[in-house]
């Protein structure tokens, strides 16, 4: 003998947009027994669902899944703005819709699918008991776990925010000293080969870095790397053509040598001076 199950619950709330996402959502739904209508009472539309078929659990697996991608389509970037906004509140307006904006570049495909697993999991539990839901209350009191997810997703991005503003007005004040100095040679070669610096002169005769504490324009740190040297060497010197000899790969380091020297960066991966380092590489 079959087993029929009656299951029977509605979806309160205002949101027309989100009403007919639903509504379509459920129109093309992949499952038999399951009969859809809407209707208003009191304060909300109600969006109410019976399923007389014998698969419950999968039924309950599905709509939460449908719904867990409604929450996010239609909820996650409100969350986000009232978690700046409750958080981050001393921030301009243009610096909060920055860190908006990093939020949700940083909310990935793989972040997503695990929000959809926390929500799905909840609302499965939930409706397994229950036979009216409202997105809102069903959101603010039952999901703390995504809630907190996204609270330090927004807490990463305004570190980001915070290191990349402090990153650009470093580039500026070192563009700023370099436009109102006068440079003492006319070009520097710098090899950059494994994350590491050399610097030739125009002679091609090794520049040795001055490591005495007062010659230094930039600190990065309190040990420095060979970059650091070079930096600060550059930045004695101020070569009117700095030549970038790549000899593997560029990074953050030469990338900030381009914005910091502007027009007077040359790159290049292809000379004899490349080609001799390459060769050394081999040895």
């Amino acid at each position: 003998m079959e087993v029929f199950f009656l299951k029977s619950f509605c979806i309160k709330t205002n949101n027309k947009e989100l009403i007919n996402y639903l509504l379509k959502e459920l129109e093309y739904f992949d499952m038999n027994n399951i009969y859809v209508s809407i209707y208003k009472f009191k304060l909300y539309q109600n969006i109410i669902i019976h399923y007389t078929g014998k698969h419950k659990d999968e039924f309950l697996k599905n709509i939460s899944t449908i719904l867990a991608y409604t929450i996010i389509d239609f909820y996650e970037p409100k969350i986000i703005k009232n978690l700046i906004n409750s958080n981050y509140f001393y921030f301009s307006t243009s610096e909060k819709k920055a860190i908006y904006n990093l939020c949700l570049n940083n909310v990935d495909f793989a972040g997503s699918l695990n929000s959809i697993s926390i929500i799905s999991n909840s609302l499965f539990e939930y409706l397994s008991c229950e036979h009216s839901l409202i997105l809102e209350g069903f959101i603010n009191f039952r999901l703390t776990n995504y809630i907190k997810s996204l609270d330090s997703i927004v807490d990463m991005c305004v570190n980001k925010f915070i290191i990349d503003r402090e990153y650009h007005e470093f580039i500026s004040l070192l563009k700023l000293y370099i436009s109102s100095s006068e440079s003492t040679c006319d070009v520097i070669h710098l090899i950059y080969q494994n994350e590491e610096s050399i610097l030739l002169n125009s002679s091609k005769k090794i520049i040795k870095p001055d490591t005495t504490m007062n010659s230094f324009k930039y600190l990065s740190d309190i040990s420095f790397s060979s970059n650091d040297l070079a930096l600060n060497t550059l930045l004695t010197l101020l070569p009117k053509k700095l030549y970038i000899h790549i000899i593997d790969k560029e990074d953050d380091f030469t990338n900030t040598l381009k914005l910091i020297f502007d027009d007077r960066v040359f790159v290049c991966n292809d000379c004899s001076i490349c080609n001799l380092y390459k060769l050394k590489a081999k040895v």
